[in-house]
């Protein structure tokens, strides 16, 4: 008998490029993009892993008895949710600078503010000059409007587009704001607090008219052409890996 076909049996099968990576794969991988940006990382996160557990020692230690070794346990758990904790914020930061200056930076973050907010995937208006761009939310505080680009330059195109949502939706709040780094723009990290902070003026079924009311919108052409290399997709920030989920 041929071994051919036996040895075809304990052949390993071909990694699927599409597959998401493990836990321990997620959590390497931001580890990895924090001590890459922030040398510091690895000493940050010990400190407070060893910290944490010595604060439970000298507790359990101070109330005498059996207690210390409950204490020395419960501060090492608390020293790996709070290592956890500086790690997600490290991973963010990284994450922050690693997308800075790209097209569509500040419209991958803005797809990160989830609680209630659903994004358009490209952005709704885009200078073919300039190539300023302008990226659309909607959730419970109403449509959201960022735009990229200098100040005095992005602000005209951003006040266009909130006049077209006003006439189209004269009843839903419609908030801008402009990304960048000029005084009075908003920086990366800013844009999710800034975005969560608004009121809520509708409720999931407005919010889901609304949604209907511009992507019927959208058929009709008026979303304008996007230049080439604007993906603020690919550009998106892992926050699931960034929290070990």
């Amino acid at each position: 008998m041929s071994e051919e076909p036996r040895k075809g049996l304990f052949r390993r099968k071909p990694k699927d490029p599409n597959k998401k990576p493990g836990r321990l794969a997620q959590m390497r991988q931001v580890y990895e993009l924090s001590a890459k940006h922030n040398k510091a990382t690895p000493w940050l996160l010990a400190a407070a892993i060893l910290g944490c557990t010595l604060i439970g020692l000298l507790i359990g230690l101070l109330i005498g008895g059996t207690t210390a070794i409950f204490t020395t346990i419960l501060g090492f758990m608390v020293g790996l949710l709070l290592g956890m904790l500086m790690l997600g914020r490290f991973a963010e930061t990284a994450a922050f600078a690693q997308m800075d200056g790209q097209p569509g930076a500040f419209g991958a973050v803005l797809n990160t503010a989830r609680r209630g907010y659903l994004m358009d995937e490209k952005p709704i208006a885009v200078d073919p000059k300039s190539r300023d761009l302008v990226f659309r939310s909607t959730g419970r505080a109403g449509v959201v409007l960022l735009s990229e680009g200098p100040k005095g330059r992005s602000a005209k195109l951003l006040a266009k587009e909130k006049k077209r949502h006003e006439r189209i939706l004269p009843n839903v709040p419609v908030h801008t704001f402009q990304g960048g780094k000029e005084e009075g723009q908003l920086a990366m990290k800013q844009v999710v607090p800034a975005v969560q902070k608004l009121p809520r003026k509708l409720n999931r079924a407005e919010v889901l008219a609304v949604r209907n009311r511009l992507a019927a919108l959208g058929t009709q052409g008026t979303r304008p052409p996007i230049p080439k290399g604007i993906d603020p997709n690919k550009a998106r920030p892992n926050h699931k890996a960034m929290r070990g989920r």
